[in-house]
C-alpha cells in the first residue's frame, strides 16, 4: 500500500513554476489541512463504517455460503445430465470457447475466486489513466484520514493502483496464495476476510496517520492481500516459500511473516513514508486474529443468523412453504 506522495512523483500533474512565485496545485490534488482534520473525534463515522462493513461482509458470506449449498443440490441434476447430452453432440475442434472453459476448468477454485479482484483491480487501474477521471480517483480511490469523503474510500482505495508495477505485485501475492486461502477458509468465507481486511486495515492507518500527524493519501490492495499471507503462514507457519527471482533460496512461511511484521514494524517506528506501514500490520494482525481466534468467534457461531435467513426465504411465496425444504 503506497503513499500518493510517491505516485505523484511517478506521473502526476504538478503546477508550473514561475520566476519568484509558486502556482497553486491544481484543485483536485489532496493537501493536508491544518490543525482539525486531526482530532480523533472525525474517526467515529470511520470506525461506525468498519465494524458495520466487516458484519456485513461476514453475514453476506453466511448467506452466500447457505444458497450455494442449496443451489449445489437442485444443479446436480442438471450437470448429469449436461453431460449426458454433451457426450452425444458432435465435439468442435478448435472451438475458442471451449478452449476457455477448458482453461478455466483448469483452475483451482481459490485462483477463479480471485480473478473477479484481478479484473476488478485492472478496471480500476485504466480508470486512472483517464485524465478527465483523476478528481474523482483521488476522490474516491484513495484513502486520507484529512479528505472529506471519509468511508467509502476505505474499501475502493484497496482495490485502487496508480503504479502498474504496485499492482502487478500485489496481484501476483493474491494469486499465489489463493489456493491456499481458498482451500483453508472456502470462498465465501475468504471474501469476507479479505473485504473486511482491507477496511480494517485503512482504519488503522487512519489511526496512526491522525495519531502522528502525517496525513496524506494512501492506495493499494497490500492491507487486504497481508491479512490472507498472514493468514496463511500462521496456519502453516512450517509451509516452504520462496521469492519469484531468487527460487534457490527457501524459508519457512513463519519466518516470512516474523520478518514482513518486523519491516513494517520498523518503517511505521523509524516515519518511513515509501510504503503505508501502519496498513500492512493492520492487515497482518487482523489475518493472524482472525486464524487463531476470528474463525471460532465469528463464522462457527453463524448458524442462529443463518436460520434466520432460511426461517425468511421458506416462508417468502415459492419460497418451499412454510418451514419446507431444509437442508
Amino acid at each position: 500500500r503506497l503513499s500518493l506522495s510517491f505516485q505523484q512523483r511517478c506521473g502526476f500533474r504538478r503546477a508550473a513554476k514561475k520566476a519568484e512565485l509558486k502556482a497553486p496545485p491544481p484543485p483536485w490534488v489532496p493537501r493536508d489541512p491544518p490543525g482539525p482534520p486531526r482530532s480523533f473525534g472525525r474517526l467515529l463515522k470511520p470506525l461506525l463504517f468498519t465494524v458495520g462493513f466487516t458484519g456485513c461482509s461476514f453475514g453476506s458470506a453466511a448467506i452466500w455460503q447457505y444458497e450455494s449449498l442449496k443451489s449445489r443440490v437442485q444443479s446436480y441434476f442438471d450437470e448429469v445430465r449436461a453431460d449426458w447430452l454433451e457426450k452425444l453432440r458432435p465435439q468442435k475442434q478448435g472451438d475458442f470457447r471451449k478452449e476457455i472453459n477448458q482453461w478455466w476448468n483448469s483452475l483451482s477454485e481459490g485462483q477463479r475466486t480471485v480473478s473477479g479482484i484481478i479484473v476488478a483491480n485492472a478496471l480500476v487501474f485504466c480508470c486512472w489513466r483517464v485524465p478527465s477521471l483523476q478528481r474523482s480517483m483521488v476522490k474516491y480511490f484513495t484513502s486520507n484520514p484529512a479528505s472529506k469523503t471519509l468511508c467509502l474510500p476505505m474499501l475502493l482505495s484497496t482495490f485502487s493502483h496508480f503504479s502498474f508495477f504496485h499492482m502487478a505485485a500485489n496481484m501476483y501475492v493474491l494469486w499465489s496464495f489463493s489456493s491456499s486461502i481458498v482451500s483453508m477458509l472456502g470462498r465465501e468465507q475468504f471474501m469476507a476476510v479479505y473485504l473486511s481486511a482491507g477496511v480494517i486495515s485503512t482504519f488503522v492507518s487512519y489511526v496512526c496517520k491522525t495519531a502522528t500527524g502525517r496525513l496524506g493519501p494512501s492506495l493499494g490492495a497490500s492491507g487486504a492481500i497481508m491479512s490472507v499471507l498472514a493468514a496463511v503462514c500462521t496456519k502453516m507457519p512450517e509451509a516452504k516459500l520462496a521469492i519469484i527471482f531468487l527460487p534457490m533460496y527457501t524459508f519457512t512461511a513463519g519466518n516470512a511473516l516474523k520478518a514482513i511484521v518486523a519491516m513494517d514494524t520498523a518503517g511505521l517506528v523509524l516515519g518511513w513514508k515509501f510504503f503505508d506501514h501502519a496498513a500492512h500490520l493492520g492487515g497482518a494482525l487482523f489475518g493472524i486474529w482472525y486464524v487463531l481466534f476470528g474463525h471460532e468467534l465469528i463464522w462457527k457461531n453463524r448458524e442462529p443468523f443463518v436460520k434466520v435467513w432460511h426461517d425468511l426465504r421458506t416462508r417468502r411465496p415459492g419460497g418451499g412453504g412454510n418451514g419446507g425444504g431444509s437442508m
